[in-house]
């Protein structure tokens, strides 16, 4: 079962590559996403999301990089919640 994982106050010059390495200590990532502003250049909003493909190495992840300083910032991290459309 695939998790979707939040990660927030991220660095702006954090690449989604970067972000994906940290996860990938843990398990296997699906996709990485950072959001951008696109009025802005293109500019980071410091946030994103990672979809892992298992559940047990998403839950490891999230315990052990909440917390952590990424490129001078601490992460933010937790299981996303669904949206609401």
């Amino acid at each position: 079962m695939k998790m979707n994982i939040y990660v927030g106050n991220l660095a702006y010059s954090l690449s989604e590559d970067e972000l994906a390495n940290e996860f990938a200590q843990y398990g296997e990532v699906v996709s990485t996403k950072i959001i951008v502003d696109r009025e802005n250049n293109n500019r980071s909003k410091g946030f994103g999301f990672i979809e892992m493909s298992n559940d047990d190495e998403a839950k490891k992840a999230i315990e052990e990089l909440n917390g952590k300083i990424v490129s001078g910032r601490n992460l933010r991290v937790n299981e996303a919640r669904p949206r609401n459309f």
